[in-house]
């Protein structure tokens, strides 16, 4: 399996596929064990993706310090100068996409064009859902609070009535991908330090300082990064692209549109 030395880490990653380069930053449940991944989507196609495990998550090593989203750049940073990339398009997903933007404020040469989808500034332009205080419900109630944070039409009577089986299937689903790791003695410790710092995230008044390509994108639905969110990102950042679709949080599988904008953007290719 793929692992290279990466700071303090031992980090898990993979390389796939032709085309522009592309390194996809994953968000807070980002494990290359759980599908769909990155490179079951319509992107696989068409660029060269590197997608890794970050620190606390996945195959990655989970240290029991304390975490920063500085440091999570820094990560990315030093693993596209292991794998010799000198830079590349980057999209970043939730959590992904804080790191993302750290990433190219804090290493401007490594991104070419930049996608952040379903995310947050913090401070000033607001934070994503603070998920750290659910850490301590039992499995399903979680699996159900989850559910109904990233698509908020679940918490409409209405829209939850006609599709109660449906609802179900998801908690079923995310009660399973919850198990993945499970076993994993330091697996609890890497959720709680990246929560932590997900929610010291901020970047806000920085964000005026990036002069890259950006696309930004999100569901109309979505609890955990609400549409004013991307909305202050946007303002914050000269000459960047907003966009919202049909969903919520994982409004990119919701949508069949959302992935050929992110294509369009990513390939210059924009009308």
């Amino acid at each position: 399996m793929p692992f290279v030395s990466v700071r303090d880490l031992q980090m898990y990653y993979e390389i796939r596929g032709t085309g522009q380069r592309l390194l996809s930053v994953s968000g807070t449940g980002g494990d290359l064990r759980r599908s769909p991944t990155i490179f079951d989507s319509p992107l696989a196609p068409h660029f060269e993706i590197l997608a890794y495990d970050q620190r606390g998550l996945g195959q990655t090593s989970k240290p029991d310090i304390p975490y920063t989203i500085a440091d999570y750049a820094a990560d990315a940073d030093s693993l596209l100068n292991a794998v010799g990339w000198k830079s590349a398009h980057a999209i970043g997903i939730s959590f992904g996409g804080m790191v993302a933007q750290e990433l190219a404020l804090r290493y401007p040469h490594r991104v070419e064009r930049l996608v952040l989808a379903c995310t947050s500034s913090g401070g000033a332009g607001g934070s994503s859902y603070p998920l750290h205080e659910l850490l301590n419900l039992a499995s399903e109630e979680l699996a159900h609070r989850q559910i109904t944070i990233a698509d908020t039409r679940w918490q409409e009577e209405a829209w939850l009535s006609s599709r109660t089986a449906q609802f179900q299937d998801l908690v079923k689903l995310t009660l399973a991908a919850a198990q993945e790791g499970v076993d994993e003695p330091s697996r609890e410790i890497g959720r709680r330090r990246q929560l932590e710092a997900r929610a010291a995230h901020d970047t806000h008044n920085r964000l005026s300082q990036l002069h890259i390509p950006v696309y930004i994108c999100g569901g109309h639905h979505d609890g955990i990064s609400p549409p004013a969110n991307l909305e202050a990102i946007h303002k914050q950042i000269p000459g960047s692209y907003l966009e919202f679709f049909k969903g919520g949080h994982r409004f990119l599988y919701q949508d069949p549109q959302a992935f050929k904008r992110v294509i369009a953007f990513l390939q210059n290719k924009f009308e």
